[in-house]
């Protein structure tokens, strides 16, 4: 009987491996969409495949919906991870697109924040992250255990647990510490809120690949298991992901000028990919993620490679895998002779990246916030009470309403989403200055 992702991932004596298949804009009928149907069949009897994983939307472009390319493999029998992002749905559309996920039997989910729409019908499509992976990570473990819901009557009642094996994504390959650490925090939220696996972002430095898993198992997460990105490269890709045009996906200029030199060598790409792989399993992941692939026999030939190494030549591979950035911040500090990380040595505090303008701006305003919301300070009062005899207390009078939302305007370019976060996280506005929105 073939195992459920969850078993595949609880066996710690099994390296994992699936592969990334990318939805396509139209119906299944074009051509592009036959050709991936195509490769989806022959990874429906691929026996060294243990899942294969279905885009939603992804770089942003509407495309043909995961469970219409996941059907099939599901109906054959494997097993299917589709991704769910916060991009294009409110909280309503995603816990529809849940229910019809559980209904259909498809059971494992990657939640996503997703990445901000690039096109759409005639101009690019607004997005909604209503809500963010954190929050959709535990509205599906709620759902699993029986989600509480209440009649406009209100009489409450709790619908039935659905079985979701949730996990999520998460990255290190950050330039700055102030970078670094909020996507680390980020991602102990995204499993205490119910992930139970972690895929890495692509990236193309061993000594941070080192990093996530030595950071996860020091803050108590390493039972969590951890599943390494392998993406097929060529020089074109490196060019365009060098753009910065893909959120998170860093490649530095050291690696774009390798890549150049090898352009059309799909070999010495293939071999890159497996050499990747090998690391991933010599630094104790649970399995890789294969992205970028087209083609069955690609699959294959990393696989075969990957195999033809020795036990130690992962080693190697990591000494040569070291494409960081100048300046660039660690968690650790570096092992002389691996060139991974010294788990033993921490690194401190990394350089100030922010700007003077930036850091007054930051005491500026956190002085202004803790002068009225702070009991005791001199506005605390005042606004409590102009707040509480206003018509909507929520919103507070209106001149107050008109005078916030001017001066946040100025200083952040509001866009009125009406869930501010500025004081929790350091005045950056995540609508206007993420490249998220």
């Amino acid at each position: 009987m073939a195992c459920t992702l969850e078993q595949t991932f609880g066996d710690a004596a099994h390296f994992a491996r699936g592969v990334e298949l990318v939805t396509t804009r139209g119906t299944i009928e074009e051509a592009k969409a036959l050709a991936t149907r195509a490769f989806a069949r022959e990874l429906e009897g691929a026996m060294d495949i243990d899942w294969v994983s279905i885009t939603d939307n992804a770089g942003g472009n509407p495309q043909l919906s995961p469970l219409s390319l996941g059907k099939p493999l599901l109906y054959a029998g494997k097993e299917v991870l589709v991704h769910l992002s916060c991009k294009d749905f409110n909280r309503n559309g995603l816990e529809s697109s849940a229910w019809a996920m559980a209904s259909e039997g498809f059971h494992n989910i990657l939640a996503l924040s997703g990445d901000y729409p690039v096109s759409g019908y005639k101009g690019s499509a607004r997005p909604v992250f209503d809500i963010d992976s954190v929050a959709l990570l535990r509205l599906l473990r709620d759902m699993n255990g029986g989600l509480g819901v209440r009649s406009p009557a209100g009489h409450g009642r709790n619908l039935g647990c659905t079985r979701f094996h949730v996990g999520a994504v998460t990255t290190n390959f950050k330039l700055h510490e102030n970078e670094v650490m909020p996507q680390l925090y980020k991602l102990r939220a995204k499993i205490e809120n119910g992930a139970r696996f972690i895929i890495g972002q692509i990236g193309f430095d061993a000594r941070k690949c080192s990093e996530l898993p030595a950071w996860m198992q020091a803050n108590g997460l390493g039972a969590t298991p951890l599943i390494g990105n392998v993406f097929l490269m060529s020089a074109r890709l490196a060019r365009f992901f060098r753009t910065g045009r893909i959120a998170g996906v860093v490649v530095s200029d050291a690696f774009c000028e390798l890549a150049g030199r090898h352009e059309g060598d799909r070999h010495f790409f293939l071999e890159l990919a497996a050499k990747q792989a090998a690391i991933f399993r010599g630094l104790g992941y649970r399995g890789v993620y294969y992205g970028g692939v087209e083609k069955m026999h690609e699959v294959e030939e990393i696989i075969r490679i990957e195999r033809s190494f020795a036990p130690d030549d992962w080693k190697t591979f990591a000494r040569e895998l070291r494409f960081s950035r100048p300046g660039e911040y660690f968690l650790y500090a570096e092992q002389g002779e691996s060139g991974l990380a010294d788990t033993s040595r921490p690194n401190g505090p990394g350089p100030q990246s922010a700007s003077l303008g930036e850091r007054t701006a930051y005491r500026f305003n956190r002085w202004v916030h803790d002068l009225a919301f702070v009991p005791g300070k001199p506005l605390f009062n005042l606004g409590r009470r102009l707040y509480e005899k206003s018509a909507d207390p929520a919103q507070g009078p209106a001149p107050l309403r008109l005078v916030e939302h001017l001066s946040k305007t100025a200083l952040f370019s509001c866009r009125d989403c009406g869930d501010c976060s500025l004081p929790d996280i350091a005045f950056l506005c995540p609508e206007s200055a993420c490249a998220k929105n």
